[in-house]
């Protein structure tokens, strides 16, 4: 479809739309899956959150930067989404908190952005048409349009492959604690995770997402928490045989959006890929038990199939989308071990769900008290 003005960047589909815009970030081309965030606030955190890396993130709310960017804000150690488009820029940011601007945020990390694209139209072509491969560029003199459709029908997408091992830690490190002892086994960690366990007194240690099972129980942990991340879990092989075994382990376990998927696929249930993902801070979540709903934040382009899971083998689907009915919640009916497909944390977005974490350091204290217990009787020592 033609534009109706000519502009100097541009957001390229690989089914031929383009979408014109001028560049506010680092002006050079990038690759990636092109979707859509429903979040008022936190572009910074959406930035950094590694469950868009190779995304270039639509955001629908219309005025971004207007509060600018600070350190404080960061969710990890690089913003890694592979560009943001947005309707209306403000590259004067006014907020006691501000060290500086969006753009010079993402040019310093090299990462292309647009203004002034129609991203409402967008936004309605993704719900359409689903998420799909893109290429933004931020100058289009001397390409032809025919070019750059064919470069995004070509671009590469973060469900191509493993990428987890992109975005995860490449070393163990831990917050000191007087509380349960949780092992986070980080497949693309944000930082309020950590941070809020930390507030409930946890002592955490974050192992790489490759860590085996055996190395992840040497620790002594008292539970364990999988992150969330990017990318197809089906990718994530060595991860779900990890999950699979700390599962056999019977200790507490948590499984966070990927963690959530990957626990599905530990135990035998199927995953798929959604037209368009979840992602925004707006999302209602509802507990089965209780009948309670919950608003949520989420990031996610793939999710559990129901029918798949195994409920003869004491599992059972917890929770369930409004929207569109789709898995939200496992859990065992005896074992102490859940997942959820939205983030607790927020960061951007509610804090209905904090209380996830109570359930979760809960049970972990539980375990703590009766292993604790048993290693006296024993005579042995825990750590």
């Amino acid at each position: 479809m033609p534009e109706l003005f000519a502009s100097r960047g541009a957001l390229v589909l690989e089914d031929g739309r383009i979408f014109g815009g001028e560049p506010f970030g680092a002006e050079v081309d990038a690759e990636g899956e092109a979707v859509f965030t429903t979040s008022m606030v936190g572009y910074q955190e959406i930035a950094t959150d590694p469950s868009f890396y190779g995304q270039i993130v639509c955001l629908t709310y219309p005025l971004i930067g207007n509060y600018g960017v600070n350190a404080d804000d960061d969710q990890s150690r690089r913003p890694w989404a592979a560009g943001l488009v947005v309707r209306e820029y403000c590259d004067e940011p006014s907020h006691w908190r501000a060290t500086g601007t969006l753009a010079a945020y993402l040019r310093k990390h090299g990462i292309p952005a647009l203004h002034s694209v129609d991203t409402r139209a967008l936004t309605r072509h993704i719900r359409r048409h689903g998420a799909m491969r893109a290429l933004i560029v931020s100058d289009r003199a001397g390409r032809s349009d025919e070019e750059l459709v064919e470069r995004a029908r070509r671009a590469w997408s973060p469900g191509d492959q493993d990428v987890v091992t992109m975005v995860t830690t490449t070393e163990r490190y831990a917050v000191e604690g007087t509380g349960p002892h949780v092992v986070v086994l980080d497949c693309g960690l944000k930082a309020e995770i950590v941070a809020s366990l930390a507030r409930r007194g946890a002592r955490v240690t974050v192992v790489p997402a490759s860590t085996p099972a055996a190395d992840i129980l040497a620790l002594a942990p008292d539970g364990v928490l999988t992150s969330p991340g990017p990318g197809d879990p089906v990718h994530n092989a060595p991860a779900v045989e990890t999950v699979r075994q700390l599962v056999a382990a019977e200790l507490p376990f948590l499984g966070v959006c990927l963690g959530h998927q990957l626990l599905a696929l530990a135990i035998g249930a199927r995953t798929g890929k959604l037209k368009f993902g979840h992602r925004g801070g707006n999302h209602p979540v509802k507990d089965l038990r209780t009948g309670v709903v919950r608003i949520t934040s989420q990031n996610h382009g793939y999710h559990v199939l129901a029918d798949s899971v195994p409920v003869d083998a004491g599992w059972r689907v917890s929770q369930v989308s409004l929207n569109d009915g789709t898995v939200e919640g496992l859990e065992h009916a005896s074992l102490p071990i859940s997942s959820i497909q939205y983030h607790p944390e927020g960061a951007p977005g509610p804090l209905d769900s904090q209380d996830i974490f109570d359930q979760f350091l809960d049970r972990a204290a539980r375990y703590r008290q009766q292993s604790g217990a048993l290693t006296t009787r024993v005579g042995g020592v825990r750590e």
